[in-house]
């Protein structure tokens, strides 16, 4: 990897992005709500788990593929796999995180003319853009490999995961290190995992994500939006 494609990842990863990542928890509160999640050691299953069963087998490999697609620029297929994504988010709320973070990705793009404009053209065409069509086309530009940019992806979603659960649980700064540390080696796997997952074996089956990010529509107390 050379130093322009490493700071580029490490500044598409960065929680400084201005797309919104801080403040979503994707189901992660709902379930320190239903005490699912009470100490550091659950919080990490609660993470690792999220990691192996959502992103390895559906978010991942659908980033990746759709990095193939703004490489050949394949419109149709982009605008269709991206819709298809946007319909796999199971409640509201996790769509209009994709689509919240997609969009602001994507103007992030627009106003710093990242890629060729025929491709920004693409892109813009999709209403509602999920977030990882949007990452995948930053990638592009940037001209990032597939395995480093899902590895970028996977860390970013830890870690805004893990200072979820800073606040929520909530947990000290050396509970959340401990857990970036721990799953250092389930992201290698889960990008290894998503690297080999066909498009038409993608699995987005997480029913107890559904419930809990459907409970936390009408949450009492709140502190993120998903």
């Amino acid at each position: 990897m050379n130093i322009a494609e490493l700071t580029a990842l490490l500044h598409l990863a960065s929680p400084a992005l201005p797309i919104g990542a801080f403040s979503y928890s994707q189901g992660l509160e709902a379930a320190i709500e239903a005490n699912l999640i009470a100490n550091a050691e659950d919080a990490s299953r609660w993470i690792a788990a999220g990691l192996d069963t959502v992103l390895a087998p559906g978010e991942l490999p659908f980033l990746a593929h759709q990095l193939e697609r703004w490489r050949a620029h394949d419109a149709a297929a982009l605008i269709e796999a991206n819709a298809e994504f946007v319909a796999s988010r199971e409640s509201a709320e996790l769509r209009r995180e994709t689509s919240q973070m997609g969009w602001s990705l994507r103007q992030l793009c627009a106003q710093l003319e990242w890629g060729d404009t025929e491709r920004r053209a693409t892109l813009d065409r999709m209403t509602p853009v999920a977030q990882p069509t949007a990452f995948a086309f930053a990638a592009f530009a940037h001209d990032a490999a597939a395995d480093a940019t899902l590895a970028a992806y996977a860390f970013s979603w830890v870690e805004n995961q893990t200072a979820a659960a800073l606040k929520a649980v909530p947990l000290g700064q050396v509970a959340g290190q401990r857990i970036l540390v721990a799953l250092r080696p389930a992201i290698e796997r889960a990008v290894a995992r998503a690297l080999a997952t066909p498009p038409d074996s993608l699995n987005t089956f997480a029913p107890q994500l559904g419930i809990l990010s459907s409970r936390h529509e009408s949450q009492y107390s709140r502190l993120f939006r998903s």
